[in-house]
């Protein structure tokens, strides 16, 4: 008899160490667990955070962009183009001395814009230290600076040839666009 006892003894101490074993590998799960959430929160918060900064930067390039309307030859001189342009929606006002060009034809012709080369195109005159978003404005971009000349009398640009523009913005984006000519007259459109 007192065998019998033993062994029922021994019996619940197995089922005992079943239960605490249970009881470990149960606690391990939940630390797993813990674990693999916090990593999948870290990522999902790092991903968040790479999609907002390229958000925002898509934007700062797409609002700070110059829109071109229309180009003509400069009536008042053919080495110039008149470019009717506006401020891309959502853009900040916009000093014009931070804005650059670059025009590529046989040779590079570059500068800065300043105040007289833009004019509010409801007036036509007046000089433009600041353009505001959702107005329209007359920007006189020179082809000849330096001697490098990528105008139309400059007897290197002819009817179907073609030059390239890019208008920079200082923090913003670049406005790009190929003039292919089409006509060598003063005020003609430049497609």
């Amino acid at each position: 008899m007192k065998s019998n006892i033993r062994d029922q003894d021994l019996q619940d101490d197995k089922i005992a160490a079943i239960g605490i074993g249970a009881m470990i590998v149960f606690i391990a799960l939940i630390l797993v667990a813990a674990v693999a959430a916090a990593v999948i929160i870290q990522t999902a918060e790092q991903l968040q955070q790479n999609a907002q900064k390229t958000g925002d930067d898509t934007a700062d390039n797409m609002a700070g962009k110059v829109m071109i309307n229309a180009i003509y030859v400069d009536p008042a001189s053919q080495d110039n183009y008149k470019l009717f342009v506006r401020l891309a929606p959502g853009s900040e006002p916009t000093p014009t001395t931070t804005i650059s060009y670059q025009l590529f034809c046989d040779v590079i012709v570059s500068g800065a814009l300043t105040n007289g080369n833009v004019q509010l195109m409801s007036t036509g005159t007046g000089n433009t230290a600041t353009m505001a978003p959702s107005t329209g404005y007359v920007m006189t971009i020179p082809g000849n600076v330096g001697g490098n000349n990528c105008g139309v009398s400059s007897g290197t640009i002819g009817i179907g040839d073609s030059v390239t523009l890019y208008l920079h913005v200082g923090s913003g984006g670049s406005t790009f666009e190929t003039l292919t000519i089409q006509d060598e007259t003063a005020g003609a459109k430049v497609v």
